[in-house]
């Protein structure tokens, strides 16, 4: 069938693979916010918030719903939220953000990874003052970039951009309730939420070093319990 049928058949691969692993990340995002909160949307915005984020990522209706009911079943496996920080090789800082149900398995592999790839894991807050955390809201609105700056400045929002299918609203990441409020109040369709964490400083490296850097960071976003993974790689 020639090498051209073969990339295209690694990269349908590559992309079926990603989908997979968003959809597993939001089915526990569901799972921890049914915890928190409940099963039912109109009274859980935590929910209300994933169940977005998972039509966003064109996550199957069916599978939004029957992850919501597997979450309600008392028998169902819960998901702990861990954050882990360290040093990547080249002393790149790395934050991996990860939800487990079993604590002990995830600390020895993301130890592991570290170890292997020439990083070394670090103690709680060893790197995360090295990061802003800020809240992003992308939303479906007509209303003019200023005049929304100007309408959700006195709830925390610092600044709005124009994305290719959608506004965002950035903040730092206390005022994530305030916000989404705010944003459901006006009726204003929100397409996606979510945190992130911002580096305040890049640090450059050779080509050759960045590609040192990727393969830990890939083989850490390869585990099934990771969730996001951040780094001040420029």
């Amino acid at each position: 069938m020639g090498r051209a049928f073969e990339f295209r058949k690694a990269r349908k691969m590559k992309r079926w693979s990603a989908m997979a692993k968003t959809f597993t990340r939001i089915g526990k995002d569901i799972v921890m916010a049914v915890n928190d909160g409940g099963p039912i949307p109109e009274s859980n915005s935590k929910l209300r918030a994933v169940i977005q984020n998972a039509k966003a990522a064109n996550m199957p209706k069916d599978n939004i719903e029957r992850a919501i009911k597997k979450a309600s079943d008392k028998s169902t496996e819960n998901y702990k939220e861990i954050v882990f920080e360290g040093y990547g090789p080249y002393g790149i800082a790395v934050i991996v953000e990860t939800a487990s149900n079993n604590n002990n398995r995830t600390v020895a592999n993301v130890r592991s990874y570290f170890n292997k790839y020439g990083g070394n894991l670090g103690t709680a807050g060893s790197v995360e003052f090295m990061f802003e955390r800020v809240c992003c809201f992308k939303i479906n609105s007509k209303i003019d970039l200023e005049e929304l700056e100007l309408d959700f400045i006195d709830f925390g929002v610092d600044e709005v951009l124009n994305d290719e299918d959608g506004i965002c609203l950035y903040s730092p990441f206390e005022n994530y309730g305030d916000i989404q409020k705010e944003i459901e109040k006006r009726e204003i369709e929100i397409i996606s939420s979510n945190f992130e964490r911002i580096p305040k400083q890049l640090k450059s490296l050779s080509e050759e070093q960045r590609k040192e850097v990727e393969i830990l960071i890939e083989k850490i976003e390869e585990d099934d319990d990771v969730q996001n993974v951040y780094h001040n790689m420029k």
